[in-house]
């Protein structure tokens, strides 16, 4: 059962709102009805995450209605200067009203208010990331105009539920090795992507969880042999004992694998890390370059996150047996607690 791939198009959820089929699939082949949801509004939570990433700097871009609270964010990190800058807007009890699409596969998410209006087009095989934000940092604009192709590819999704509550769940869909072109603007400075060596990865989430839950993910993404190559690694979020979220991709084909453990410091996010595998086809090293720290207390909710960008060397293995020799690969690794 482990690792378990769904491959029959059905409805995601049963009518008492339960998953049909826990597991991970190549593409969206489950069908996300909010109206299956067995749920209060509030407790729903649906979500684009965009992170766009070179070698010197990065963009990271967040459209979320999360039931009883909206979460809009956009995150400038320069690699170069060692600093990042991470702007929030909440909204009070959005409950679906910022209609996020169902499905990644079309639709666009728009986003406006009077300091930030950011939209998450898609256009056939491209998506376009255009966001205006005023006074983002230092009483400066921010702005961008960025378009990630995305031709016919396997990506990584997981339907996940919860032993506790048989109605929560969690339907993710990651998208890597996007090759992305155009460029950020902030303090009249220029940060242009070059599709050639630069990509963007989508987190399409949706699902209803549990209060409290601390998960682990990494992702990255570069060229090897002219071909694209892209890994997702992560747990700590629900019951996987159908299926983890680790996977390579290569040349548009996804290489499952089974679990992966983040080695961190204890005492600092900024000494090395390792990563090890049950299957040993994904063992590395991470020095670490920049911590994206963020922690928030309100009421009942809690966040404390470390999203930590660095460099990643060692060895992972395709299905076949070959062996991916990655050496400083910027890409980042996470740990997230939230209560909320």
């Amino acid at each position: 059962m482990r690792n378990h791939e769904v491959t029959a198009r059905q409805q995601l959820l049963d009518k008492n709102g339960v998953l049909n089929e826990p597991g991970w699939s190549r593409s969206l082949v489950q069908i996300y009805d909010r109206s299956r949801i067995k749920a209060p509004a509030f407790q729903i939570k649906e979500w684009d995450y965009y992170l766009v990433l070179n070698e010197d700097f990065a963009g990271a871009f967040t459209i979320s209605d999360d039931g009883y609270i909206g979460l809009q964010s956009v995150s400038l990190l320069d690699f170069r200067e060692g600093f990042e800058h991470t702007e929030t807007i909440l909204n009070p009890f959005t409950m679906g009203r910022l209609h996020m699409p169902p499905t990644s596969e079309e639709g666009h998410v728009i986003y406006h208010d009077k300091r930030l209006h950011m939209e998450f087009r898609k256009e056939d095989e491209k998506r376009r990331i255009l966001c205006k934000y005023r006074d983002f940092w230092k009483g400066k604009d921010f702005e961008c105009n960025i378009t990630l192709r995305q031709p016919k590819m396997d990506t990584m999704v997981i339907a996940t539920p919860w032993k506790e509550k048989k109605t929560a769940f969690y339907y993710n869909q990651k998208i890597n090795c996007m090759t992305a072109g155009g460029h950020m603007r902030y303090d009249g400075k220029t940060y242009s992507f070059n599709p050639e060596t630069d990509f963007g990865t989508l987190d399409f989430g949706r699902g209803v969880w549990t209060y409290d839950n601390r998960w682990y993910w990494g992702s990255g993404n570069c060229m090897v042999d002219g071909k694209p190559f892209g890994f997702n690694i992560g747990y700590g979020f629900g019951d996987t004992s159908a299926a983890s979220e680790n996977i390579l991709f290569y040349d548009g084909k996804a290489h499952k694998l089974d679990d992966v453990t983040f080695h961190i410091p204890k005492d600092d996010y900024m000494k090395p890390w390792k990563f090890t595998s049950s299957d040993g086809r994904f063992e590395m090293d991470f020095e670490p370059v920049l911590d994206r720290a963020a922690k928030t207390s309100a009421l009942i909710i809690e966040t404390d996150q470390h999203q930590v960008f660095g460099r990643m060397s060692g060895k992972a293995v395709l299905d076949d047996g070959r062996v991916i020799e990655l050496k400083e690969l910027m890409c980042f690794a996470e740990d997230v607690h939230n209560r909320y």
